[in-house]
């Protein structure tokens, strides 16, 4: 008797089938939960690192809530504002940056356990935009953030960027470095001569300034600082070398020493297209500056004494016998920096070239000092009023830094009536110099408590000077004139001081403005 042999179902054509998916769904269940196994062990490596390093800098984020001066329209105001901040000591020293604080009156903070605590301002550097705050607190174990080297980064490598855009504390946003030393132009409230910047596609928005651009280590490798109005995730950090040197200088002498000579540079790449050719171009000499008093050194680098002028076009080619070169923008602040790290009062010798010939000049550096002077304001008289400064008096053409800037007027003021205008600087009132800011303000107090009537001013307006006759009892434009004559007043100007030459006049928008808030600057 002959048996057949039924095959079972998984033999079969149809059970082969069934069973082929049965096996594929299982690997997919088996793939999917290990996934999400781990997922929830921490996901996969660079998202562990990615929360490893928010984790290891978060607990020292600060939000920063300054109450800063705003001078505005010939009045000054307290506005508060946001930014932030991060801890790098224990004992409550915070980084952030200097158009964050730097000109605050109070400033409140908010770590990130939410404890709230009153901060003072250490310090700040205008020229890198950053500042110290040192918490009022009496502990020592507080949670710290620690600079990696900036130096080392490369394009491409991710980065957090933590802070408070736009108020929202504890915020972070994930990117990469787009370009490792990003060169962006100066602008009147703005600049940066001594670093280029950490270019990145994180999110840094209004409120992210003074926040840590972290590494997947958890250091800190940059200070949010700045972003491009109108694009998407372009924002920028201060370099965190740059930031760490700034920080240890404020911490211990309270701002920051540069040796400065009065050079203004161009790249090589101005004046040749040949990229062979060295060196870095002066364009610009300032006559109130340590290099118009140049002398020409002898063959054995001594000092001659005779007297000698950098002149714009020379190429400087070495400074104390180390070649300097700038073919690109990128390139300038590194020879700025040589210069600026020399002790002040330190005999420089400049190898420079002039035609087809070189030479040595000897200037001896003095100390750089502040773009902007202090800045007060004169409620009575309706206007504000900034110290001059070596930078101010030489966009204004004066043989040294004398007076007062006018900053803003106030509409119908005492000062608008009689004719003051923002820009004008105030050499003279009834015939006595003005040296400075503090000067001004004695002799405006003397007159405010005297209650004289009639005062006169001598002003600059750009290239042009003229008297402004102030009315402190307020009496309205059109009342009758009252005769009072300066004497000696030549056609050309005012007696000792030089006539206009033609050179460029002040900025239609007058000097270097504060900015309006603590936001994060915007690069137009």
């Amino acid at each position: 008797m002959c048996h057949r042999r039924v095959r079972p179902p998984w033999e079969r054509g149809f059970g082969r089938l069934v069973l082929k998916h049965a096996f594929g769904l299982f690997g997919v269940t088996l793939l999917l939960w290990l996934t999400t196994g781990c997922a929830t062990m921490g996901g996969f490596p660079e998202e562990r690192a990615m929360i490893g390093a928010k984790d290891k800098v978060s607990p020292a984020l600060v939000h920063i809530r300054p109450v800063r001066e705003v001078f505005a329209a010939g009045r000054r105001e307290e506005m508060p504002t946001v930014g932030s901040g991060f801890i790098i000591s224990s004992d409550g020293y915070v980084v952030t940056n200097e158009h964050v604080a730097g000109d605050s009156s109070m400033v409140k903070c908010v770590l990130y356990d939410r404890t709230e605590l009153d901060a003072e301002v250490v310090g700040g550097d205008r020229f890198t935009d950053i500042a110290v705050l040192k918490l009022k607190t009496d502990r020592d174990d507080l949670p710290v953030a620690r600079f990696g080297a900036s130096a080392d980064l490369q394009s491409g490598q991710t980065v957090l960027a933590l802070g408070s855009p736009h108020g929202l504390a504890r915020s972070v946003s994930m990117g990469i470095i787009s370009v490792t030393d990003r060169h962006l132009p100066d602008r009147p409230d703005m600049v940066a001569p001594y670093n280029n910047f950490i270019q990145t596609d994180a999110a840094i928005n209004p409120g992210n300034s003074g926040g840590p651009l972290i590494n997947l280590k958890g250091e800190v490798i940059g200070v949010n600082a700045r972003r491009l109005g109108g694009a998407d995730n372009v924002g920028f950090a201060i370099p965190g070398d740059t930031a760490r040197e700034v920080v240890e200088q404020i911490i211990e002498h309270g701002g920051v020493s540069r040796s400065w000579l009065g050079l203004n540079f161009q790249p090589m790449r101005s004046r040749t297209d040949d990229p062979t050719r060295e060196g870095v171009v002066i364009a610009d000499v300032d006559p109130l500056s340590p290099a118009s008093e140049a002398r020409l050194a002898t063959e054995d680098g001594g000092d001659s004494g005779q007297a000698v002028q950098f002149l714009p076009g020379d190429v400087l080619l070495a400074i104390n016998g180390e070649p300097v070169n700038a073919r690109f923008e990128e390139d300038l602040p590194a020879v700025r920096q040589r210069i600026a790290r020399l002790p002040v009062g330190t005999d420089v010798v400049a190898r420079i070239q002039r035609g087809g010939e070189e030479f040595e000049f000897i200037a001896t550096t003095s100390e750089l000092r502040d773009l902007r002077g202090a800045q007060v304001a004169f409620p009575e008289w309706g206007f504000t009023g900034i110290d001059m400064t070596p930078e101010l008096a030489r966009r204004a053409q004066l043989p040294e830094p004398q007076g007062l800037l006018v900053s803003g007027v106030q509409v119908g003021g005492i000062a608008d009536n009689a004719g003051l205008q923002q820009a004008d600087i105030i050499l003279r009132m009834d015939e006595e110099t003005i040296e400075n800011l503090a000067d001004f303000q004695e002799k405006y107090q003397q007159r405010l408590e005297s209650g004289q009537r009639l005062i006169l001013l001598e002003v600059r307006d750009r290239a042009l000077y003229r008297y402004v006759l102030v009315r402190q009892d307020a009496a309205p434009p059109d009342a009758p004139e009252t005769d009072i004559t300066a004497p000696g007043m030549p056609e050309d100007g005012v007696p000792g001081m030089p006539p206009d030459n033609g050179g460029p006049p002040m900025p239609e928008g007058g000097p270097p403005q504060i900015p309006g808030d603590g936001d994060l600057d915007r690069v137009e």
